[in-house]
């Protein structure tokens, strides 16, 4: 059975967790050891290419198992120097959640902690004579894992308001962590998490997937060799938001609470509200209190290759628009504009976000009948879209630029080869994704408060707005900390 095929053939039901005593890892690999002893078992569990004694293997447990979450653990569970061995979730099971293969579109699976479970015993299962695999233990709250578990490394899933907390927890007890994005809600939680991850000692990795990818190898490498000329601005742009726009300006009314669902736990450090379906699962993404909207989402994906192409930093200033603003759910549609100074030889630029179907510009030498990329750089000496020469005759011409950067095992692995003593990841917290994070949730910082915002970056303050500052932190509720 494939993975996708156990993701998608979750059971309802599932039983409650057992109330019995969780082994520690070391304990649970001698068992493991001595009963792999009484069978026989194939080459290619014992020994062959890419076997990793089971004492050697790097044990991660994974926070947050709705369809990212799931997703995430399919990928990890195909290397063989990791071995998944907790899961949590505030939700037990239910459905209502993005696909766990993206590959099928935006179908609904069933995910939470149970399904989750089922999902690492069954792969394990395969991968024995026996058929049988009961190692992978379950848990409501991830306070309770890291308490109980002594694994390596942790994934973190979760929805964005609760990212710093868990991330944070993790750090401080020397896990590695792997965050999907953005990796915090707010900008000081940002530059807080950014800096406990320096001085840790632990591998890290955002879930900016795109980073690894050859074409951004290639989009930066262009840039380098100046294929056009010094960068002067960039625009980024994403179309309509690919999750459900819930229909509410204001708050709905409250719901009963699905059974399974510890909804205080899913609040985490959030204001407190009364649960209503439009909030969890997926669509939390719509809300202040919970998302960061596209350009907290998409944009730690679209603006990794532009900062490591032009070696960004802190910008100077940020300014945004947008479509119909309210107190609780994010515009349909942003536009915010960041003014970076010059760095070393590289000039001034402007970087420019565009989401829900707001664009940049057509470029003019475009030719008509093509469709326009979601990345345009403007150069002195011309303009590149993606990572190709427009018009294409130029790129025709131009040809490939030096191979200068080492190439990616996958964004995955990067993390794996990291936690077991590699190179750091290529989204790692401290070189790249914390201030690449804290920049978009600069941006809707700026969203909020409707005016150019000027940006004391290393002193983290607003200077010519003292109520925008108080917007690049959150208040938590009580028993909620970093």
């Amino acid at each position: 059975m494939t993975f996708h095929e156990s993701a998608d053939n979750f059971a309802p039901g599932a039983a409650s967790l057992p109330d019995t005593p969780v082994l520690s890892r070391r304990k649970l690999l001698a068992h493991a050891a001595a009963a792999a002893t009484l069978a026989i078992v194939p080459r290619h569990v014992l020994g062959g290419p890419g076997y990793v004694e089971p004492s050697e293997k790097t044990t991660l447990a994974v926070i947050g198992t709705g369809g990212q979450g799931i997703q995430d653990i399919q990928s990890l569970m195909q290397y063989p120097e990791i071995q998944v061995v907790a899961v949590c979730d505030v939700n037990r099971e239910g459905g209502g959640y993005l696909s766990a293969n993206w590959a099928l579109g935006r179908e609904v699976r069933s995910c939470g902690r149970e399904p989750a479970r089922r999902l690492v015993d069954e792969y394990y299962a395969n991968q024995q004579t026996s058929g049988k695999y009961r190692g992978c233990r379950a848990y409501a709250d991830y306070r309770e894992l890291l308490d109980k578990e002594d694994a390596d490394a942790v994934l973190i899933a979760t929805p964005d308001h609760t990212h710093a907390v868990i991330t944070m927890d993790a750090l401080k007890r020397g896990k590695h962590v792997f965050c999907e994005k953005p990796l915090t809600y707010t900008v000081a939680e940002a530059r807080q998490v950014t800096e406990t991850a320096r001085n840790a000692g632990v591998a890290t990795q955002l879930g900016n997937q795109g980073q690894a990818a050859e074409e951004a190898r290639i989009a930066i490498e262009m840039i380098a060799d100046g294929a056009i000329g010094h960068v002067r601005e960039v625009h980024v742009w994403y179309l309509a938001r690919f999750w459900n726009f819930v229909a509410y300006e204001t708050r709905p009314p409250e719901q009963p609470i699905p059974d399974g669902l510890d909804w205080d736990l899913w609040l985490g450090p959030a204001p407190f509200r009364p649960y209503n379906k439009a909030y969890c699962p997926w669509v939390w993404r719509n809300w202040w209190d919970f998302g960061t909207g596209l350009l907290g989402d998409l944009g730690c994906h679209k603006l990794s290759t532009v900062f490591k192409a032009l070696n960004l930093g802190h910008p100077v200033s940020v300014e945004a628009s947008s479509t119909k603003i309210n107190p609780e759910t994010y515009p349909l549609g942003v536009m915010a504009r960041f003014e970076f100074p010059a760095r070393g030889d590289m000039p001034p630029l402007t970087l420019c976000w565009y989401d829900g179907g707001l664009k940049p510009p057509r470029p003019a030498d475009l030719e008509p009948n093509r469709d326009m990329g979601d990345t345009i750089y403007i150069g002195d000496k011309g303009t590149m879209m993606g990572y190709r020469l427009i018009p294409e005759s130029k790129m025709k011409n131009y040809g490939r630029p030096p191979k200068v950067l080492p190439r990616s095992p996958g964004h995955y692995k990067e993390f794996v080869d990291a936690c077991r003593g590699g190179a750091p990841a290529g989204s790692n917290f401290a070189d790249h994704s914390g201030l690449l994070s804290e920049v978009c949730m600069l941006g809707n910082v700026a969203v909020r408060s409707q005016k150019k915002l000027l940006w004391d970056g290393p002193g983290m303050r607003v200077t010519n707005d003292e109520a925008a500052n108080k917007l690049l932190r959150r208040e938590y509720r009580d028993g909620w900390s970093l």
